[in-house]
């Protein structure tokens, strides 16, 4: 019989990370922008977190406060959600912080960038099996605040097999280097609260692509900067992702910017975070 996750926290809580980067992985990383590690937990505790992520969906933890949205969609209340997403899992579901993973990420995230890294979970996505959406390509940047160069990482787990098929995740090597370059909501609708990078650009910093299939409990790293998609998923089994994020503070930009594809969002999401009661 599976032991609750309640339980399993008890004996994680001591535990210690088992997993750090080799000289090779950090230089791959630094030359390409990315970084795919086919291991960083146990198949233990990839079903830890499991229960823990699929109770999170179930139930669509934070919805009220604006974290459980449909990433991909308009987010209206009654309609199937294209790419169901939840921000800030662990503040719904604590345990998650006792997790190996969380250990091993900030293990990872010191050697990346310095002994002042610290690690999270910044939000977990949901693939439903035949119609969960593509993440259009995009940097993660583009969400984040115009006035700052920003030192994050993002860490993509998945739970179960990932696939070209159920959305693994995929990057255009060293696209580390360029800025933030112009985005737009998803079908440039501001209702939608997804990024993608404006159709007319894509040709010129859409490459090279490497795909990054993974067993469960891999990991794929990259930072804020570094062009990134996952398609659809079209196969018959869920595809589900939980994602850690990790920096150290950023620097202020010499001449500030402006994100307008940020400024024009009129999302349900922020509405209810805004305490409006819109799509509660």
């Amino acid at each position: 019989m599976t032991q609750p996750a309640s339980e399993c926290a008890c004996r994680r809580s001591a535990a210690t990370a088992t997993f750090e980067l080799t000289d090779e992985q950090i230089a791959f990383f630094r030359s390409e922008g990315y970084l795919a590690v086919d291991q960083v937990t146990t198949p233990e505790d990839v079903a830890f977190i499991r229960e823990l992520y699929d109770d999170l969906f179930a139930r669509q933890a934070g919805r009220e406060a604006g974290d459980q949205f449909d990433l991909a969609g308009a987010d209206e209340d009654g309609k199937t959600a294209a790419l169901p997403q939840i921000l800030n899992p662990a503040r719904h579901a604590p345990a998650l912080n006792d997790s190996l993973l969380l250990k091993n990420v900030q293990t990872i995230a010191k050697q990346l960038l310095g002994p002042d890294a610290k690690a999270g979970f910044a939000h977990a996505i949901f693939k439903p099996p035949h119609h969960g959406a593509e993440t259009p390509w995009h940097q993660d940047a583009a969400y984040w605040d115009p006035t700052t160069i920003s030192s994050n990482l993002s860490f993509w787990v998945p739970l179960q097999p990932a696939t070209p098929e159920n959305g693994c995740m995929h990057f255009v090597p060293r696209s580390d280097q360029f800025d933030v370059v112009e985005h737009r909501s998803i079908n440039n609708d501001p209702r939608i609260h997804g990024l993608e990078i404006h159709p007319a650009l894509k040709d010129d910093y859409i490459t090279d692509v490497a795909a990054c299939p993974l067993p469960p409990g891999g990991c794929t790293i990259h930072n804020g900067y570094t062009f990134h998609y996952a398609p659809a998923n079209r196969s018959d089994m869920p595809r589900r992702a939980i994602i850690l994020s990790a920096g150290v503070p950023g620097k202020k930009r010499e001449k500030p910017r402006r994100f307008p594809w940020m400024e024009k969002k009129q999302t349900a999401r922020n509405a209810r975070a805004a305490g409006t009661g819109q799509g509660a």
